[in-house]
């Protein structure tokens, strides 16, 4: 399950499934369905119980739930030990924790660090 946060997210429940486009500036809680495209300039948390089928272009993401997709993440992205994404990802920083499965390539991003 997605880390509990303080932050005040718009909630998708489990119960609720979404056909088409989605976008929105704030953050996203998803434990429903998302078929379609996510765009948002906020982060979203998918839950072990969320499912997107489609691509994503967030600020930043933690899934734990399924991508079958591909996802464009500006900063940071979590696959939690219950992830299984299948796409291409494009991101600044990628933590895959152990148990998560991901298929697919990933383009990390530069930022100004000296390597």
């Amino acid at each position: 399950m997605a880390k509990n946060t303080d932050q005040q997210f718009t909630q998708i429940s489990h119960s609720i499934t979404i056909k088409g486009e989605v976008f929105g500036n704030g953050d996203l809680r998803i434990a429903g369905n998302i078929i379609g495209s996510l765009t948002s300039t906020g982060s979203i948390i998918i839950e072990k119980s969320g499912l997107i089928e489609g691509d994503i272009k967030v600020n930043s993401a933690t899934i734990a739930g399924k991508i079958n997709g591909n996802m464009d993440c500006s900063e940071k992205l979590v696959l939690e030990s219950n992830a299984q994404f299948i796409g291409n990802i494009k991101t600044k920083q990628l933590v895959i924790e152990s148990g998560a499965i991901f298929q697919g390539n990933c383009e990390m991003t530069f930022s100004n660090k000296t390597v």
